[in-house]
């Protein structure tokens, strides 16, 4: 593992990403602080304001459901106003060049997408909040209709196609992990000859053991996180600093 200063730091990620011939990037909410979306789990974070809720809780109680869909309503003036940022537009650049082949997400503020990197070429592990759907058959809903009717009732609407419950596409604690998704990340993972960790502190599984997928695979691995991480050993690069900045670093080295 090497350490090094920014600057120096991102000319050594430049020179590791001049070498890969298929990358993968693995983004975590470090990367959308910077867009000005608030961190979960740090302190001051959302969940150290409010409990998060079980996915068994939301199935079973329209108290709830209610409750829910009223924080979702409380984000919308974040999720509206929120644009990617020097880090997003830097993965969309490597993605563009078909140096990074997938980017394997645990962030669901679509802020990927946003910034130019192809729907096909997303992992969304936890999902995405810019649309809802049905848990029983799966139909797509949008946002500002659930809304509508939310107001007008003061209850979340039933799927219009089977009356199923219709909750954010996300994956909320005790909700099975999308398998789908699983499959895919895993399959990018063993396929990459670079790993590279941007924004996540790498506490929550299964999501945070592809890091260590890729390297017993014989992939490089970088991590660029603020803070330090369990995984900081095994890496053969690591970099403590801010994102943005660094990855912008790094392209202009790549050029």
């Amino acid at each position: 593992m090497s350490q090094h200063p920014p600057d120096q730091g991102a000319d050594e990620l430049a020179h590791l990403l001049r070498q890969a011939r298929r990358a993968v990037v693995f983004t975590g909410a470090g990367i959308s602080t910077e867009s000005g979306i608030p961190d979960f789990r740090s302190p001051g974070g959302i969940w150290t304001k409010m409990m998060p809720i079980n996915f068994d809780q939301f199935v079973a109680s329209a108290e709830t459901r209610r409750e829910s869909w009223r924080r979702r309503f409380e984000m919308e003036g974040t999720w509206a106003a929120v644009k990617p940022n020097a880090g997003h537009n830097a993965v969309a650049e490597l993605v563009r060049h078909g140096i990074v082949s997938h980017v394997v997400t645990q962030n669901i503020d679509n802020l990927h997408q946003d910034s130019g990197v192809p729907e096909a070429q997303v992992i969304e592990l936890h999902g995405n909040t810019r649309y809802a759907k049905c848990l029983d058959c799966g139909e797509r809903l949008e946002i500002p209709y659930i809304r509508g009717v939310f107001d007008q009732t003061g209850e979340p609407p039933d799927c219009p196609k089977c009356d199923g419950i219709v909750k954010t596409a996300t994956i909320s604690f005790g909700q099975a992990m999308p398998e789908l998704e699983m499959e895919r990340a895993e399959r990018a993972t063993l396929d990459c000859d670079l790993f590279l960790v941007i924004g996540s502190s790498l506490v929550v599984y299964p999501a945070a053991a592809f890091p260590l997928v890729a390297k017993r695979n014989g992939a490089k691995l970088v991590i660029l996180n603020r803070e330090g991480t369990d995984h900081d050993p095994y890496a053969d690069l690591v970099l403590h600093s801010e994102i943005g900045p660094t990855m912008t670093a790094a392209m202009a080295a790549l050029a």
